[in-house]
This record gives structure tokens, sequence and C-alpha cells, in this order.
């Protein structure tokens, strides 16, 4: 009897870390020696009345519901470790990212790209007779939106932060 494959899912998983030297090199190694994929990463320090030296790495990955546990285990057992979270299992989450997306035209296409990006809230951050630079934030799948519709009108550069979330209501990590 054939096994069915569990597809995977994406998980949005949240660490509370050291701000130490090496600490994000032994995360990522975790991920790559066992050959699991970083979608997105995001990492900055963090204010907090324990201690004035936390990072919080926020890791967008997909998998198993075996290998996600398995991530989350493998991260639990790092030595600056404070807190691991999965946010896709913990109940609701605020998922944002941003983008600085360059677009450059003249003419009827600088009217219609000023036009979408109205529609998609994207704000002008810096502006030439022959190029925009855009500031845009929201769930990636608005981002990837925006994106599609700039290619045909002149996308040349684009720069993306990585996913950041943050739960919703009382609950916060590093408790």
């Amino acid at each position: 009897m054939k096994k069915l494959q569990e597809t995977p899912s994406r998980h949005i998983i949240a660490v509370l870390v050291d701000n130490e030297f090496g600490v994000l090199a032994r995360v990522i190694g975790l991920f790559s020696g066992r050959g699991y994929n970083i979608e997105s990463l995001t990492v900055a320090e963090v204010a907090s009345e324990k201690a004035e030296s936390l990072s919080r790495i926020t890791i967008v990955t997909s998998g198993s519901a075996k290998i996600i546990n398995q991530i989350k285990a493998l991260l639990n057992r790092l030595v600056p470790v404070h807190e691991v979270r999965d946010m896709t299992d913990e109940g609701e989450f605020v998922e944002r990212e941003l983008a600085l997306i360059k677009v450059v035209g003249s003419g009827e296409k600088r009217v219609e790209v000023l036009r979408m990006a109205e529609i998609f809230r994207a704000r002008v951050v810096d502006a030439t007779p022959k190029s925009f630079v855009f500031e845009i934030t929201g769930q990636p799948h608005k981002l990837d939106s925006f994106i599609d519709l700039m290619k045909p009108l002149g996308l040349i550069e684009l720069s993306r932060t990585g996913v950041t979330a943050i739960s919703r209501g009382m609950e916060k990590i590093g408790d």
C-alpha cells in the first residue's frame, strides 16, 4: 500500500536570541545542514525588559508537520536561543513585508504606473524625470501582485525585506 505524502505547509517561526556574534550563522547552519529551505529571513535587535541585547529572527519556511517540529526542536536546543514560537500554529498574527520597487518610463506609462501605485497604496519615495522608486508594505501576495503589474510597465529593480510577523492580542514572545 502506497503511503500518502503530506503536502508541505508554510510556517512563520519567530526566534528570540542573544544578540551576539555568530548566532545568525548557527541558525542558518541548522537549516542548510539538513537541507531545509529558508524562504524569508529578517533579523533585528528588539527592546526587552529582561535584557538589552536580544534579537528577533523571523523565518519563513515550508515543510511537513514532522519537519517543522524538527526545526523547532533543533532551534530550541541552540544555546543562544531564548524562545521559539511558530506563529502559524499559535493563532492569529499580523504579517507584513516591505519592498522598494524602481520603475522607469515616460509618457502614458508613467501615468499608468502612478495610477497602479495609488490603487495599491504604494508611496513614491523618489522620483526623477525618467523613474520612480515606490515603497509598498503589506502581505507578500499583495507585493507579488503589484510587482507583476509593474513588470510590463518598466520595473527594473526590486528590493524586498522579507516577512516580519507579530501575534495578535496579549501574548508576546519573551515571556
